[in-house]
């Protein structure tokens, strides 16, 4: 048995609660830009949707707080700005096996279907684990911590949705309206 000292106790006002939270806004809307620029530019039009699906992952997660009667608190901000990362790496882990299998000289849409299912195991894999850990979180935890805990898991399962079937099916839409002889990524 160790004792338990408290070193330091703070207690923050609502003004500062409020200045915190408006920054923390400001942060994700920042970030989430930048990094809406980023694969843009670096995945082009295969960037372009997937910035859709990062909005869209977004509104979903919003709507789903909504539903739940959650507010959104300053973990809660923390919680979305995670899921838009998990949502960017699944993207980025498919773009990148869609670049992989173009390189072995596959057709563009052999490549799209080929990227996406080499890639599903991976997305999955991630994504299983950090919603194991959030469940932890939001079964042990309490207040701040579930509240993070609940908007990372709803984050999550709408960031697999978006990366996953949405972009996939815009892919493939494209293709079969049009034959497809370069992918733009």
């Amino acid at each position: 048995p160790t004792p338990v000292n408290i070193i330091q106790e703070r207690t923050i006002g609502p003004s500062l609660g409020k200045d915190s939270i408006k920054l923390g806004q400001r942060a994700m809307v920042l970030g989430m830009s930048l990094v809406m620029i980023f694969m843009i530019v670096y995945y082009k039009g295969a960037g372009l949707l997937a910035a859709f699906a990062m909005l869209l992952n977004l509104i979903i997660v919003m709507a789903i707080l909504v539903l739940l009667g959650a507010s959104l608190t300053l973990p809660g901000i923390a919680g979305l700005i995670l899921t838009i990362g998990m949502a960017v790496d699944a993207n980025v882990i498919v773009f990148e096996r869609i670049r992989e299998e173009l390189r072995l000289g596959k057709s563009p849409m052999s490549a799209i279907y080929s990227g996406y299912e080499r890639a599903l195991i991976t997305i999955l894999d991630a994504n299983v684990t950090t919603l194991i850990a959030a469940f932890v979180l939001a079964w042990i935890g309490s207040g701040p911590i579930r509240g993070f805990a609940i908007t990372l898991s709803a984050g999550i399962l709408c960031s697999m949705f978006t990366a996953i079937f949405v972009t996939k099916t815009i892919f493939t839409f494209i293709g079969q309206m049009k034959s497809i002889k370069k992918v733009s990524i």
